[in-house]
């Protein structure tokens, strides 16, 4: 599929096949696919708790309000949003200064500039740390959505299930937010699509305030 295909055919679908797995092999590309999200600083403070098994998949949705695609979906991702994901000392930010380094975009030297800068941007107060935790998964979640449907999947992208129960239930640390739970797997032909949703046009979505 082309881009534009890909965005208007994307759908959050209700019924998944339960019969027709993903394969691994599928799987790991749509993440890796996703992975080229962009990120601030490069810092991609995001994780995946993977479900396939049909008894972790009825522990999650038991937490979700027993919507029945949690366990129909072949698989169902716990989307983490990792709010510690700019501090000093965490192995990404790390790797990510050292492979600047590597690739001549900075210097050694520029090491406590760039920690200072994480800081100063995503770290000063909680409400920097939430937003750069869950702007960050959300580009990558929406990354995801779309490298399902690139390859011929559909996904559905879920709010609907309690955050604390679900960090519990699954020994999710507490530098996590778990913006969002999304179901991946293919529609389910014996169920009728219903119509695509209406959008907002240009002139409702440009604003200007002046």
């Amino acid at each position: 599929m082309d881009f534009k295909e890909v965005i208007n055919n994307r759908r959050a679908v209700n019924f998944f096949d339960p019969q027709k797995p993903v394969s691994d092999k599928i799987l790991k590309e749509i993440i890796e696919t996703a992975a080229k999200a962009p990120s601030s600083f490069n810092l991609q403070p995001w994780n995946l708790i993977v479900l396939k098994e049909p008894q972790e998949k009825m522990r999650l949705q038991k937490l979700a309000w027993d919507q029945p695609k949690v366990s129909q979906a072949p698989i169902v991702l716990i989307v983490l949003a990792d709010r510690n994901g700019w501090q000093p000392g965490h192995p990404i930010v790390e790797k990510n200064f050292n492979e600047m380094v590597t690739s001549g975009t900075m210097t050694a030297e520029q090491h406590q500039w760039f920690l200072d800068a994480c800081r100063n941007l995503y770290g000063t107060d909680e409400k920097k740390r939430q937003a750069f935790a869950n702007k960050n998964a959300g580009f990558f979640a929406m990354a995801l959505m779309l490298a399902a449907k690139s390859l011929g999947l559909d996904s559905h992208p879920m709010d609907g299930f309690d955050h604390d129960d679900v960090r519990r239930e699954f020994n999710i640390p507490d530098n996590y937010w778990i913006p969002l739970l999304l179901a991946v797997g293919y529609f389910s032909k014996d169920k009728t699509l219903l119509p695509a949703k209406w959008r907002k046009a240009y002139d409702e979505i440009v604003v200007n305030f002046n």
